[in-house]
C-alpha cells in the first residue's frame, strides 16, 4: 500500500512538472489527496476578474462558464458593478440564468455597491437607499441566488451609524424574506471593519435572513488617504474580527493579495483563519476573491484555490 502511494505521488509530481504546476500548488494537491472532504463549498467571486471585465476581455454573461472551464468551480458570486443597469432587465437576467445553467454553475449571490448608504443621516434619503436595493433582491431571486451582499456605511459616531443601519437592514431584510433572499453585510469599509460593531448590528436586527460575510482582508479601520487600500494606518485584528462575525455568517470571503514562494498569503494566516471558520461550525460557501497585482488574475485565483485547500487540510 505504501509503495502504491509513493508511486502515485511520484507520477503526479512528474505530471505536475510537465504541466508547469508550482511546488506550492503541488503541496496543496498532495495534502488534499489524503485529507478529509472539505467542510464547505467553493465559489468564485466575480471581483477576482475585475481587471479582465473592466478591460473588455470578459463579459458578465460569460463569467459563469469561465468559472467552470478555467477553474473548475461550479458556484459564482456576481458583482452589480458589472451589470449596474440590468437589475430590472428580465431578458438579460434570464439569459444570464440560462448561461449559468447550461454551464452547470449555481448562482450564489450578488454583491451590491453604489446604491446609497444604509447609514445615511437623512431619513428620507436613507429610505430611498434601502428601496434602491429592492430591485437587486428581485434580480437575485430571478437568477436563483440565495443572497445579496450590502454595505453598512454612514456619517456619524459608531453608535449613530449602527442605529441607522439596524433600521435599514431590518426593513431590507423584511423585503428579502418576501423573496426568500438573505441580506448579508461584509466588513467593507468604515466601522464595518470592527467585527464587534458589525456583529452587534446583526444581533439588533434579529432576523434569520440577515447575516454577515466575513472577508479575510478587509479589516482596515483607517486609511492613510482617501483611496481604498492606499495604506492602512489602523487595523482591526482580522482573526478576532472573523471570529466575532462567524456566528452570523452566511458566507465567507477568502481574500488574497500576495503569495510567498510556498504559495502562502504573505499577510493572512490561512490555517489560523480556517481553524476559526471550522470551529464556528460553518458549512456553507467560501468565495475566492483575489485582489493582488503582482501576478495575473488567473494565476492568483488558482493559487488562492490551492491555498484554501492546503490550509483546510492542515486544520
Amino acid at each position: 500500500m505504501q509503495n502504491s502511494r509513493r508511486d502515485f505521488l511520484k507520477n503526479i509530481s512528474l505530471s505536475a512538472l510537465a504541466m508547469g504546476i508550482g511546488s506550492g500548488d503541488l503541496l496543496a494537491i498532495n495534502e488534499v489527496e489524503h485529507s478529509s472532504k472539505l467542510f464547505f463549498e467553493i465559489s468564485l467571486a466575480e471581483w477576482s476578474l475585475h481587471k479582465a471585465i473592466f478591460g473588455g476581455k470578459l463579459s458578465n454573461l460569460d463569467f459563469p462558464k469561465y468559472a467552470k472551464t478555467e477553474f473548475g468551480l461550479e458556484i459564482v458570486e456576481y458583482v452589480n458593478q458589472f451589470f449596474p443597469d440590468k437589475a430590472k432587465d428580465k431578458k438579460y437576467l434570464k439569459e444570464l440564468l440560462t448561461r449559468s445553467q447550461d454551464a452547470g454553475v449555481r448562482n450564489h449571490l450578488i454583491m451590491i455597491d453604489n446604491e446609497g448608504e444604509l447609514g445615511e443621516v437623512d431619513a428620507k434619503k436613507r429610505l430611498k437607499n434601502v428601496e434602491n436595493h429592492y430591485k437587486w433582491v428581485e434580480a437575485a431571486q430571478l437568477l436563483g441566488c440565495k443572497t445579496i451582499r450590502v454595505n453598512s456605511r454612514g456619517e456619524g459616531s459608531p453608535e449613530e451609524v449602527a442605529k441607522r443601519c439596524v433600521e435599514s437592514l431590518r426593513k431590507l431584510s423584511e423585503f428579502g424574506q418576501q423573496h426568500n433572499i438573505n441580506i448579508i453585510v461584509e466588513n467593507h469599509g468604515g466601522y464595518s471593519a470592527n467585527g464587534a460593531w458589525l456583529s452587534s448590528i446583526m444581533k439588533n436586527v434579529g432576523l434569520k435572513n440577515c447575516g454577515t460575510l466575513p472577508d479575510f482582508g478587509n479589516f482596515c479601520l483607517k486609511w492613510s488617504g482617501e483611496e481604498w487600500h492606499s495604506q492602512c494606518k489602523e487595523q482591526y485584528d482580522p482573526y478576532k474580527g472573523t471570529a466575532e462575525m462567524m456566528p452570523y455568517a452566511k458566507g465567507v470571503s477568502a481574500k488574497t493579495f500576495n503569495f510567498d514562494a510556498k504559495g502562502n498569503e504573505i499577510d493572512i494566516d490561512y490555517v489560523k483563519m480556517m481553524k476559526i471558520i471550522k470551529t464556528s461550525g460553518f458549512k456553507g460557501i467560501i468565495g475566492i476573491e483575489y485582489e493582488g497585482d503582482k501576478i495575473g488574475e488567473i494565476e492568483g485565483i488558482k493559487k488562492t484555490i490551492a491555498l484554501l485547500k492546503k490550509a483546510t487540510a492542515q486544520v
